[in-house]
């Protein structure tokens, strides 16, 4: 039974209504989360995206804030760029805030964004995940789930999802983080972390893409909670590439009630359910076993 869960959100003038995002758009939800937390002492560099839809073009943005749209390969670079400017005319307190989708991260822009997390900058980078370019035709990201069918793979993806929280962590950034509307509290609250920190701080949020995925309109939030509660997208914390914490994650709920909400893995037959099951497990105890190991650096080893 998945917790029937009210949030009080505190709104602040920062997102608009009247954009152009689906009705019961994940998106939508994710940004209002996001910038509310984030303030209006913010600037966003926004790549072509549903994001960018979403966002409109100034100065008729739904974003009451300076937006950016800039190339789908050069959001961290572009927010690199603006952040040192800002720094030397002396304002860097103002919070350089990147929203992209999974295209813009995982794949096309994921050279920049390594080069970012590489030399530490700073910023405050969120992929909104709906897994797939969902904006050119639903085709297949390098987030699709294995086995999901899209455009591009209409009998199913034939690889795994790429892991790009740990991909981050591996670069031993500040703060990485997975989120999901399904749970508007803890997307809040990582994101105020990330803000009242310094470096480069990474947040990817799980964010039901309707049409996409093939869910009814009033279905992202609990499809959301589903992707938490039976394991396939745990939510957690890794601080300095080391320090893991888990927020909620599996609760016993076989992957097939996941999968059965949606579309795109109708195709599936009991022993991909399987399959899917063992590898949602396999990754599960993966991430349990990394909160347990905690060591004491070498005296000698130097941090950033």
């Amino acid at each position: 039974m998945i917790d029937q869960l009210k949030y009080e959100i505190e709104e602040k003038p920062v997102f608009c209504s009247g954009h152009n995002a689906c009705p019961g758009c994940g998106e939508a939800l994710a940004i209002r989360y996001i910038l509310n937390t984030m303030g209006s002492n913010t600037i966003a560099v926004i790549p072509p995206s549903c994001i960018a839809i979403i966002s409109g073009h100034q100065p008729y943005s739904s974003m009451r804030i300076p937006t950016y749209q800039t190339t789908l390969e050069a959001s961290a670079a572009s927010a690199t760029g603006m952040k040192r400017s800002l720094i030397r005319q002396g304002r860097g307190d103002v919070n350089i805030l990147v929203i992209a989708g999974d295209g813009g991260t995982y794949d096309i822009g994921i050279q920049s964004l390594s080069g970012a997390a590489e030399r530490n900058e700073d910023m405050v980078y969120v992929c909104l995940d709906n897994e797939g370019y969902m904006n050119t035709g639903s085709q297949k990201s390098g987030s699709t789930p294995y086995l999901a069918s899209t455009s591009s793979t209409p009998g199913g993806k034939p690889t795994e999802k790429k892991d790009i929280a740990e991909i981050m962590a591996a670069h031993r950034v500040p703060y990485v983080a997975t989120a999901t509307i399904g749970y508007p509290d803890d997307l809040a609250r990582k994101v105020a972390k990330a803000r009242d920190m310094k470096g480069m701080r990474f947040i990817v949020c799980l964010t039901p893409c309707l049409a996409g995925w093939g869910i009814p309109d009033d279905a992202a939030v609990r499809v959301s909670r589903l992707a938490v509660e039976t394991g396939f997208f745990p939510l957690y914390e890794v601080e300095d590439g080391e320090h893991y914490t888990i927020n909620r994650g599996h609760t016993g709920l076989p992957v097939e009630r996941y999968l059965e909400t949606q579309r795109r893995f109708k195709h599936l037959d009991p022993d991909q359910i399987a399959t899917l099951q063992g590898q949602v497990e396999h990754k599960w105890a993966l991430l349990q076993a990394r909160t347990k190991l905690e060591c004491e650096p070498h005296p000698e080893y130097l941090t950033r």
